[in-house]
């Protein structure tokens, strides 16, 4: 079977825009990073030898827009290249948190109208404030343990948050977000920029680079309008 022929059928739904959102942000030496930013060297530039340009870059897994696959807290858990696709691409719905200070609970999720949604993405304030940093903030938001078994529960198989973790800050210890997460096999996409999306549902393709056997990868993410 092709992966084309696996992929789920559009919904009839009204979407919100009538362009596709890009929520990948640039990669770049400078850029905002847990632990090694990335580092690129120039193997072939455009003279009078060459007649291309050619570079080599050292990333980690977790760099820019990427997914965390089950396998990151789960031992003999689903690595990258093996994600369904149904998981990480169809209807998805965009979830205005802005409002949320620190930690998303599974209150703030039933009133943002998640029910219902087996693709969810979290706009919080950090698309407009720690994501757009260069240095790791003080502060963010991310989704709370309660708010995480909510997503398990309703059976959410995708999650996105708009910042380099989908931990929120008081839990970055333990990481009990994660582990439920895991566990359950729902598929982490974290940088996820959001800044231009709104509230409501859309079409996702997010396609992470199939690092063998490995529990992460950079993932190039759009979001479709949804068909009239």
């Amino acid at each position: 079977m092709s992966s084309i022929s696996r992929l789920p059928l559009l919904t009839e739904s009204i979407s919100p825009v009538t362009e596709p959102i890009d929520l990948s942000i640039p990669v770049h030496p400078q850029m905002l990073h847990w632990g090694r930013r990335p580092t690129y060297e120039m193997v072939e530039v455009i003279d009078e030898t060459s007649p291309s340009e050619v570079s080599r870059w050292l990333i980690g897994a977790h760099t820019g827009t990427h997914v965390d696959a089950p396998s990151h807290f789960v031992k003999g858990g689903t690595t990258v290249d093996r994600l369904p696709l149904d998981h990480t691409v169809g209807p998805a719905r965009v979830l205005d948190l802005r409002h949320v200070e620190k930690e998303i609970t599974a209150d703030d999720l039933i009133a943002a109208g998640a029910a219902g949604a087996r693709r969810v993405l979290f706009k919080t304030r950090n698309s407009t404030d720690a994501l757009t940093r260069t240095e790791k903030s003080p502060t963010w938001v991310g989704l709370g343990p309660s708010g995480a078994q909510w997503l398990v529960d309703n059976g959410v198989v995708f999650a996105a948050n708009d910042y380099m973790t989908m931990e929120a800050p008081d839990h970055t210890e333990t990481w009990p977000t994660h582990v439920i997460l895991c566990t359950a096999g729902v598929v982490i996409l974290e940088n996820a920029n959001l800044a231009h999306a709104e509230a409501g549902d859309y079409y996702l393709v997010c396609l992470p680079i199939p690092f063998e056997g490995r529990e992460a990868a950079p993932a190039p993410s759009v979001l479709l309008p949804l068909p009239a």
